[in-house]
């Protein structure tokens, strides 16, 4: 078991490693500065990356505080869930208005690893190239598809 200052650490490690491991691969378009920290560039959409002791996620999060508006966007998004899969190759899970961990309701459309354990090094390699062949689709399915999402 970890501290809470242990675990911190690990998973700052953790995302430096994959940052530093994703700096030489181009963004599909010019001006995007993090895969860590990927800005869509529209509001209440995020992707959004973390893995813990049970698992590694990514997901494209929907936080509008309008939970009709936040249904409409996940609906939207649902209607380019082929065009989706063509860039990641897989089906993604689906979840309308679940609470997070932090108690705000969202949607998403989410790909797990399991198991995954963020704090054994060795597992690591496999948690990178998880995230690395998701991220970058998801930023080339974004890149032609944002904005029909735009405000």
């Amino acid at each position: 078991m970890f501290t809470k200052e242990e675990a911190s650490r690990i998973r700052q490690e953790f995302w430096t490693v994959f940052g530093q491991y994703m700096s030489p691969v181009p963004f599909a378009e010019e001006g995007k500065k993090s895969w860590v920290n990927y800005k869509t560039g529209v509001k209440n959409i995020y992707f959004r990356m973390d893995a813990d002791h049970t698992k590694g996620y990514i997901g494209i999060e929907i936080t509008h505080g309008d939970l009709e508006m936040q249904q409409l966007v996940f609906e939207q998004l649902l209607e380019l869930e082929n065009q989706l899969k063509s860039f990641t190759g897989e089906a993604w899970s689906k979840k309308l208005h679940l609470t997070d961990e932090s108690g705000k309701v969202i949607s998403r459309l989410y790909k797990e690893l399991k198991p995954a354990n963020v704090f054994l090094r060795e597992m690591w390699p496999d948690l990178i190239s998880f995230f690395k062949i998701r991220i970058v689709a998801l930023d080339q399915f974004w890149s032609e598809f944002r904005y029909g999402f735009e405000e």
